[in-house]
């Protein structure tokens, strides 16, 4: 809730006019506590587990030829029923694990300073800040889903996200419920190290999960503007990781690829991906020699 009363008291206090957003944030504010505020995110994370998927649901489902040469692996397809058996078990996670998780989370976001006031960060402070959360998350979640690929932590934990050997945007944040506890630390160290607005907050928490759904969509889309994000793995990256399932030691990064080349666990990825290049190369190859040879015989013939 802001300590002023009107906006004449806010930029009194500035020493400056409000901006148009921080008079929409003022307007919406105000009368709100932060608790109420800060538990937008069960909202948003609910609005982006729900819609977000939609638009993969929908190619799956119409298997339009256009897009389907755009999926990883076009011999595995779900119903829609295997679909929404997916988001019903995400959803039953969401109301028993990460709702209740986000209402008892509060008192360490104003523990660590989370703010919710005027002014408002400037661009620039939160693309800075969310630059952080995203190379911290990443990090440490390298080593905890490194960690749940050993036998004990893939067996009682890991297994259940592994399900999908082609993932789905739905199965995005299917997970056991300890995994969903254990990799929420990762998403909230970066705002604990470097504390911002409540509207950060709410942006990384919105970007991170639609980048989970990105990277589990099963599509490798040209046009993707992540495609200019340097060292961003992306769907095709991800899908190696589950498509080689438990026995995978290879691509464990969240969202960047730079961990798994410095320690070593993407060659087995990078092998794939020089026998597959080589492949294309030999099967061109090949269609050009055919094609010479008949066109020579033709040339004979006349």
């Amino acid at each position: 809730m802001l300590p002023y009363a009107s906006i004449s008291e806010v930029e009194v206090a500035l020493g400056r006019n409000l901006t148009f957003a921080e008079t929409l944030w003022f307007n919406y504010s105000a009368s709100k506590s932060d608790y109420f505020l800060y538990c937008h995110n069960i909202l948003f994370l609910f609005l982006i587990f729900s819609l977000v998927p939609l638009p993969l649901v929908f190619l799956e489902l119409k298997r339009l030829s256009f897009f389907d040469s755009y999926k990883i692996q076009p011999k595995v397809r779900l119903s829609l029923d295997e679909m929404f058996r997916c988001y019903k078990d995400v959803m039953r996670m969401f109301f028993l694990v990460v709702g209740p998780l986000q209402l008892v989370s509060y008192p360490s976001i104003k523990m660590i300073g989370i703010r919710t006031g005027l002014p408002l960060p400037s661009g620039w402070e939160i693309l800075a800040q969310l630059l952080v959360y995203f190379l911290v998350e990443d990090y440490t979640n390298y080593w905890i889903h490194r960690f749940l690929h050993n036998g004990w932590g893939y067996e009682k934990i890991h297994c259940v996200h592994h399900e999908y050997a082609a993932p789905i945007g739905f199965a995005a944040p299917y997970a056991h419920w300890a995994e969903i506890l254990i990799l929420g630390i990762p998403s909230f160290l970066g705002p604990a190290m470097a504390p911002g607005h409540i509207v950060t907050f709410w942006l990384w928490i919105a970007l991170r999960q639609i980048e989970a759904i990105d990277t589990h969509s099963g599509y490798d889309f040209p046009w993707s503007i992540t495609k200019y994000i340097p060292f961003y793995g992306g769907a095709e990256y991800h899908d190696y990781h589950h498509y080689v399932g438990r026995q995978s030691n290879s691509n464990f990064a969240s969202v960047f690829t730079y961990c798994d080349y410095i320690y070593g666990t993407d060659k087995g990825y990078r092998y794939q991906k020089r026998i597959l290049q080589k492949l294309k190369e030999d099967l061109a190859y090949g269609e050009q020699q055919n094609g010479g040879s008949y066109k020579t015989q033709q040339s004979k013939s006349d």
